[in-house]
This record gives structure tokens, sequence and C-alpha cells, in this order.
């Protein structure tokens, strides 16, 4: 894209509610050869075919030794069709920063994108809990867990069917 294009693109997405920032990362690894593709990679096959990304581009910096380990960063600069897919973007690759370049005034977000963001980290928040299940836990916590949590529903459903004078409806009494 040229920069003039560049920039009527981003002109336009920022006056329907698209968000212009700049993601920083950092690696490090002992094999120097591996930082500079594995951040390019993530810019071209990953941040780029993001739902919501409008473009992204960016620069990775020369690797450098520290102590026997290589490190190098890359900033990133990513417009996005609106608010609501940066906060995929924010826990799925979890950048060491994001600075908002545009709007600079900030976006108003209007109910059912504030619902669509709840929905989202909602998602967010099961995927995670089902990869710390499925990967992290012991069987034996993972049955304390399911008993917790079917635990928390019954007494969830008993707050929800208590009537006005503090007596909880029966299942059975509400279909009525």
């Amino acid at each position: 894209m040229a920069k003039s294009e560049l920039n009527r693109v981003t002109e336009e997405k920022i006056q329907k509610g698209g968000v212009l920032v700049k993601l920083y990362f950092d690696m490090q690894d002992k094999d120097k050869d591996k930082l500079q593709p594995f951040l390019t990679n993530l810019i071209n096959e990953h941040l780029l075919k993001e739902k919501g990304v409008v473009y992204c581009y960016g620069s990775v910096d020369e690797p450098i030794e520290v102590k026997g380990l290589w490190s190098t960063n890359a900033v990133i600069t990513l417009l996005v069709e609106s608010f609501i897919p940066l906060i995929g973007i924010a826990f799925n690759y979890a950048p060491a920063g994001i600075e908002v370049l545009r709007p600079e005034q900030g976006i108003l977000l209007k109910a059912g994108d504030m619902q669509a963001i709840l929905i989202d980290l909602s998602q967010i928040s099961i995927n995670y809990s089902k990869y710390v299940l499925d990967k992290v836990l012991k069987p034996e916590d993972i049955e304390k867990i399911n008993r917790d949590m079917e635990n928390r529903e019954r007494i969830g459903r008993d707050l929800i069917n208590k009537n006005k004078d503090g007596k909880v409806k029966e299942d059975n009494e509400e279909k009525k």
C-alpha cells in the first residue's frame, strides 16, 4: 500500500470507529537465528490475519546478546476496524506494550459494542480456563473444580429464585 493510500484508508477507518495502535513485542532465545523469523511470522501469518485487522506492518530489531541469551524486539503498527478486536489481540499475543495512536480524542462505545467486548472477554476467559484445566491441572483438581462449579450453580439458581419474602422457590413451582 502506498503511503497516500495508507493514510486514506487509516482516515476512513478511524472515522468509522477504527483504532490505530503500536504494539511492542520482545523476545529472547538462546538461538539468535530464531528470533527475527519468529517475529516476522507473528506479523505476516498471525496478526495480519486476525479478524478485524485492516493492516499491520512492523520492524524487527537485530538481536543483541545479553549474558548468553539473544534478545530482540518488534514495533508493529496495527489498524483495526474497532476497539473490539484489540481485546483478543492483546490477550492472545500479550504484547509488552500497546500505544493507542488514534483516535486521539478517544472512542465512544455503544451499548452493543460494550456487550460484544464483554462477551469476547468472557469467551477469552473460558478458553484460558479450559486450557488451564486441560493442560495444567491434575484430574483430581479438575474433579474438585467441577464439584465447586456445580455447587456455585446451585447457589446462584437459589439466589435467582428467591421470593421477595426471602423464601426460595422450587424449580417446579416456578413453572406453574
